[in-house]
């Protein structure tokens, strides 16, 4: 149970953190007059103060009640190690702080990175410092690529590799993915971010790990051949992935390939193709689809069913398959909960009354405004 003077000491130093952040950013900034001078002075000069006042404020309490409040303190997501940031900032506070924050793998399990540009061996040794204060426990990494000699890169992240359970890389030199997921045994989640057209993808994710459960592929397009070239269980363990993907209708392929797939999002051009028979994925919750469905195709639903369905949302596909779309939910026999058309899919009072009357639960609703492609 905390005690008031504990209470008021952990509400003072989470607002000095705030001011210490705010006042370093300031101070960190370029000025030009004599006084931009004298304000970074004062900014200064009460940064310190608020340094010594956050000092008071720990002092009070014990180590462990500290190390909660740093945990706190550090971004959403995966942060850059910048000294005017947590935790890095917190290390340099005091004596006791920067002990504490040592001491706290966890502050350092969340990291993003950039290479291909400035000085990366001065980056380097930071980064090193960084992975090697989460002593063992697992990384979440993102790492911004921005030339295709990574060389450094590897053999920085070559020791924890077992540590990364989720991997990020955003590619910004529109070549090729210069990681391979398949050499991160560890890995869980693998995120490929294409801010130019990537030519070359198919090393990073012909083979995945077995541990791995969600691909996204954001900004880069397969196609069904290259798609049909990787071995055919080296996507078994999915159970998430989001894609572009080009070619004759790819739904049946991509889910043999991915057995235990309960979420597919994929986005790109489908055309139908004649098949005798549908394939049955059982596992399959959530279906979303953006792009062409060709409206002078047939049964864009024929090859497959899944009677696990839950949820379906269809955006910017043009005129919507109605009929083969109800005789696809009618053959799958799924307890469909959700339905949500957007992006201009319409559709008529008439066929929204036959969803519901296939699915009396059902929670139905368009949003025209709702556009964009998934990923």
């Amino acid at each position: 149970m905390q005690t008031n003077a504990n209470l008021s000491a952990i509400s003072g130093i989470i607002s000095t953190l705030q001011s210490i952040q705010s006042l370093s950013d300031v101070v960190g900034q370029e000025v030009s007059s004599q006084n931009g001078v004298n304000y970074r002075r004062r900014q200064r000069n009460e940064m310190q103060f608020t340094i010594v006042r956050s000092k008071n404020y720990s002092s009070r309490l014990p180590t462990e009640i500290l190390a909660q409040i740093f945990l706190c303190c550090i971004p959403e997501g995966n942060w850059k190690p910048v000294p005017r940031r947590a935790p890095m900032l917190l290390t340099a506070v005091c004596r006791r702080w920067r002990e504490v924050a040592l001491d706290i793998p966890d502050l350092w399990r969340r990291l993003q990175f950039n290479a291909g540009y400035g000085d990366w061996q001065k980056r380097a040794l930071c980064y090193d410092s960084c992975l090697k204060r989460s002593r063992g426990r697992q990384l979440s990494l993102t790492l911004e690529c921005y030339d295709d000699n990574l060389t450094e890169l590897q053999s920085l992240l070559r020791p924890y590799v077992n540590q990364v359970s989720s991997l990020t890389v955003r590619i910004f030199s529109g070549i090729c993915c210069p990681l391979a997921a398949a050499d991160f045994g560890g890995l869980n989640e693998f995120v490929i971010h294409g801010f130019y057209p990537v030519l070359a993808v198919s090393e990073s994710i012909g083979q995945l790990p077995p541990n791995v459960r969600s691909l996204k592929l954001k900004n880069v397009a397969l196609t069904v051949h290259v798609l049909s070239s990787f071995k055919p269980l080296s996507w078994a363990g999915l159970t998430n992935l989001e894609l572009i993907l080009d070619g004759p209708n790819p739904f049946a392929q991509l889910l043999r390939r991915c057995p235990n797939l309960s979420s597919l999002t994929i986005v790109g051009k489908f055309t139908a193709i004649q098949t005798s028979k549908a394939f049955i994925h059982p596992k399959l919750q959530t279906f979303r689809i953006s792009g062409n469905l060709h409206v002078d195709s047939i049964d864009k639903f024929k090859a497959i069913t899944l009677p696990n369905l839950r949820a379906f949302e269809a955006r910017n596909t043009g005129q919507w398959p109605h009929e083969d779309f109800k005789a696809f939910l009618t053959r799958s026999q799924c307890r469909l909960e959700s339905l949500l058309f957007s992006g201009g899919v319409v559709i008529t009072n008439g066929q929204r009354a036959e969803y519901v009357a296939l699915f009396p639960s059902l929670e139905l609703s368009t949003n025209p405004m709702r556009s964009g492609i998934f990923i």
